[in-house]
């Protein structure tokens, strides 16, 4: 017996073994949780800890001795002596069988997609997918349509786990968009083109595990290597005001929800937060995000390094070295005034052209007006 947090009750433990580990966990705790106890991160989809399971992607298909059948570790819950194979040959097979199935229509371009770089589907796909697929025939395409002025939608991309859907669900009084239409005809969709303007309806962009649901501030500006994630907080009256800042240098390209080290959100958070304050100033900062050393993020971005000591002084007696040039005083293709993460659309040369066009985030310097 274990008390439970917040309500100086007892719950019932149970004893599972999960992957060889025998732990105690409490009754009621699905597969999924109780793997995470145990250190071992089910691959997953459609789940997420702070939204209903729908389970719907199969991915999270487990081996438990003495079930008919695999069984979904998203919905299934612990039972006393449960022992469960996470990565048995059977649940390695069904894993790759439904990665072939996604993969049948998801487009192949992570060299262009927002997404590279923190993409789950990019990521299973390597560590659990085929080498190939047995597909022939061409893949479903979708017009790209903004569905509020700020989520762009590439339904092409979208593997239908249903995050989205549920995540509205949760944080929005009414919801406007959803799946229609059957079997392969299936998109997610707004009614008549409706905009979504829930002031939390910006989070579906965090918890969309690939590239469909995109943040238009952020599109095509630069990629998460090359950013510095730090957290930050700010007093919001609307949300928590705890998110993620993205910065390079001291420019701050996007704002997103914290997350834990699973990947999942912490604590959902505003649009105001989210989309309008991306200046460094807004925030107090509080640190470097712990990244986990196996994500590409982490490259460039260490934390808990000792500096060493500035030799240069010494060897010089003392004096310290003279700065000869700035170079930023002298060359005439910086331009310090242009934020590049306001531009609309990639930086160009004619971002930077030097010539009677002055710089303005809400023109497009292709075309000189307003006009895309």
């Amino acid at each position: 017996m274990a008390l439970e947090p917040g309500t100086g009750m007892t719950t019932e433990n149970v004893n599972v073994t999960i992957n060889g580990l025998t732990l105690a966990v409490p009754k009621g705790t699905t597969i999924i949780e109780a793997a995470k106890q145990a250190g071992v991160l089910i691959p997953h989809y459609c789940y997420h800890p702070s939204l209903p399971s729908p389970a719907v992607c199969r991915m999270c298909l487990v081996e438990v001795e003495k079930a008919p059948k695999l069984m979904p570790a998203c919905v299934t819950t612990v039972a006393e002596g449960q022992v469960v194979h996470v990565d048995s040959e059977q649940a390695k097979k069904a894993r790759e069988g439904v990665l072939e199935l996604l993969l049948i229509n998801h487009p192949l371009d992570c060299p262009i997609c927002d997404q590279a770089g923190e993409c789950s589907l990019q990521d299973l796909s390597y560590d659990h997918g085929a080498e190939g697929t047995r597909y022939e025939f061409k893949r479903r395409t979708f017009q790209k349509h903004d569905i509020g002025p700020y989520i762009q939608l590439h339904m092409t991309r979208c593997i239908l786990c249903y995050r989205c859907v549920y995540a509205a669900e949760q944080l929005t009084n009414k919801r406007e968009h959803g799946v229609l239409d059957r079997g392969d005809h299936s998109e997610i969709a707004t009614y008549i083109h409706k905009a979504l303007d829930n002031d939390f309806i910006g989070n579906v962009i965090d918890v969309c595990p690939v590239g469909a649901l995109t943040d238009k501030t952020f599109r095509f500006k630069n990629r998460v290597w090359f950013l510095k994630p730090q957290d930050a907080h700010r007093d919001c009256p609307t949300c928590s005001g705890k998110v993620t800042l993205w910065n390079r240098g001291e420019e701050v390209y996007r704002v997103t929800a914290r997350k834990d080290q699973w990947g999942e959100v912490k604590e959902f958070i505003c649009n105001e937060c989210r989309f309008e304050k991306k200046k460094t100033s807004d925030w107090v900062i509080e640190g470097p995000t712990l990244v986990s050393r196996h994500s590409v993020i982490s490259a460039g971005h260490y934390v808990g390094t000792v500096k060493p000591k500035e030799t240069i002084s010494d060897v010089m007696g003392g004096r310290d070295p003279k700065l000869l040039m700035d170079i930023h005083t002298v060359s005439e293709v910086n331009r310090p005034e242009i934020d590049l993460s306001q531009i609309e659309g990639p930086a160009n040369s004619e971002v930077f052209k030097d010539d009677h066009f002055h710089f303005n985030p809400k023109v497009n310097p292709l075309t000189k007006n307003g006009n895309k």
